[in-house]
Parts: C-alpha cells; structure tokens; sequence
C-alpha cells in the first residue's frame, strides 16, 4: 500500500533537514571597511613560488592555417605568481577577473601574444613582479580520406605556456600531443605475412625563439612533424579504398617507438623558430598488454 504523505510548507522542510534562522550579522558590508588578510605583511618565513588557480574553464577563440580556420573551444587555464615571505597571499579574485576583461572584449583569442600581453597586465592587476598562465584545449582540423577525401575532423590536444618577468621579459613555450598509426619494424621483417601495428600518440614539448611571432601555426608545424615521419596517419573518414591506402602506407614505413622520436626530432631540428624540445612517443602494443616508450629531449 502507497503511504500518503502530508507536506509541511517548504519552509518547514528546510528546517527539518537542518536550516537555522540567520544569526545577527555584526561584521562589516562594505569593502572597503572589511579587513584584507590577503594583504598582511609581516615575516611568513618563506617566499612561495607560485599560487594562483587552476582547471579554471573558459572559451577561447583559436586561429589556425588548417580549416577551420577559426574555432571556439573550451580551454583549461591555470594562472599564477610568485609572493614574496612578507606577503600573506595573493588576491585570487584578480586572476578572473582578468579572464572576464578578455572575455568581454570580443572573446579570448589565443594567440601567443595576446598571452604575451594578458601575462603583463595580470602581473600588474596583482602587483607582482611577474606572472604564468598556462592554457590547456583541444584543437580540431580537418583530415581528407587519401582516395575517397571525404573530410572529417581530427583533434590534437594542445597547450601553451607563457611567463612574464618585470625587466626582463617573456618566455613561451607549447605542446603538442597526436595520434598516429605505427606497424612493428620486427613483426614485418619476421613474418611470412601481415605485421602488427597500433595506434602511438607522440607528445612533442617546444621552446619558442625570442623573436618568434606566429608568421607559421605552431600547432601545424608540430603535427606535421609527427604525421609524416609516422607509419601511417589516422582518419576520421575511411571508405575502402582509403583503407586499402592506410594500410599499404603503413606497411611501406615500419616505425619503433625509438624511430618516431628520432625522426619527430629531426623535423623540430630544422624549425628556426624553435629553441629546445623534448619529443615522446607511447605505442599502445596490439600484440602486448604493456605500451612502448620513448623519448629524448635537444637544446640548440
């Protein structure tokens, strides 16, 4: 049997599952008559590092020499500075309220030198001597079938990292982590026939020159570098005869681990615009329950 039940009026309710009545409130309203613990000086022992904040989420606008040659995305910010050991803390409310004036004036467009600016203005919003923001985002781009071209579109994942230091300047640097296909070197050359093969995701971390000023797409450079030095290239669309073609070119460049961070390399190599980086490569093995790894890291 349903057992009928008589409800108490929703104020009621509150206070069977825990409300109070508001307490007297005697503490100040007003801002300005409130007291600032972030703002105390005296000795707290250490200097810290950085604080700020993190998996802040927010739209961005990206540009890219792929189509589309505009999109909007949700990127993952995290924003911070250094405080000095007679500094309390640091006054977190800044950092949005930084993202929100970018937001309003006609959308965030990521660009390195809008993070340029964006980095000098928040480190002066906070009266600090300097400031980071890293931004984390997906980036999409359109890939053809190889013999059909039915288009569709492929992602990268993607972050830049920009510091900003009071007299003495920026520093910029970026990732780029992609999807590829790779087919076992030994398995073809041990075979009467066919050749395991999986999917690698190469990660590449890059330094950016001084002088770089994005006349060449970062992003595209750095998927090129994985893409053509890979086995094969993934797709999103494939008709048979595309498969057909994905499979032969797989088959005509067997790649290790240990090939595709060396060829990855040499491609970042020649980038002028590049000053350092680290290239990784991780097979996620058909044949094995483990995956394959490699890396190596370069200074010019």
């Amino acid at each position: 049997m349903t057992r009928k039940i008589v409800l108490p009026p929703k104020k009621e309710r509150h206070k069977l599952f825990g409300s109070i009545e508001p307490g007297l409130k005697l503490k100040p309203t007003e801002k300005a008559q409130m007291p600032d613990l972030q703002n105390t000086k005296r000795d707290f022992l250490f200097s810290i590092d950085a604080v700020g904040i993190s998996n802040v989420k927010y739209p961005i606008i990206i540009e890219s020499d792929l189509n589309p040659k505009q999109q909007t995305t949700i990127a993952s910010f995290k924003m911070t500075s250094k405080i000095s050991h007679d500094s309390k803390g640091t006054n977190m409310s800044r950092f949005t309220e930084q993202l929100e004036i970018y937001r309003q004036n006609g959308g965030f467009v990521l660009t390195i030198k809008n993070l340029f600016d964006f980095t000098k203005e928040l480190a002066e919003r906070l009266k600090q001597q300097d400031a980071s923001i890293e931004v984390t985002f997906p980036w999409f781009y359109e890939r053809k079938g190889p013999s059909s071209e039915l288009i569709g579109l492929n992602h990268a994942d993607a972050k830049i990292s920009v510091s900003y230091v009071d007299g003495v300047g920026f520093t910029s640097s970026a990732s780029l982590t992609c999807g590829v296909t790779t087919l076992c070197p030994c398995s073809k050359e041990i075979s009467e026939y066919s050749a395991h093969n999986q999917r690698g995701f190469v990660t590449m971390n890059v330094e950016f020159t001084e002088d770089y000023h994005e006349n060449k797409d970062w992003k595209v450079a750095l998927l090129e570098a994985a893409e053509t030095n890979a086995s094969a290239m993934i797709h999103p669309v494939l008709k048979r005869p595309d498969e057909k073609m994905v499979t032969e070119t797989a088959y005509e460049n067997p790649r290790f681990v240990e090939d595709m961070v060396r060829l990855v390399a040499a491609d970042l190599y020649e980038l002028d615009f590049i000053q350092a980086f680290t290239v990784e490569c991780r097979n996620e093995e058909s044949i094995h329950l483990h995956d394959a790894i490699a890396s190596l890291s370069f200074r010019k």
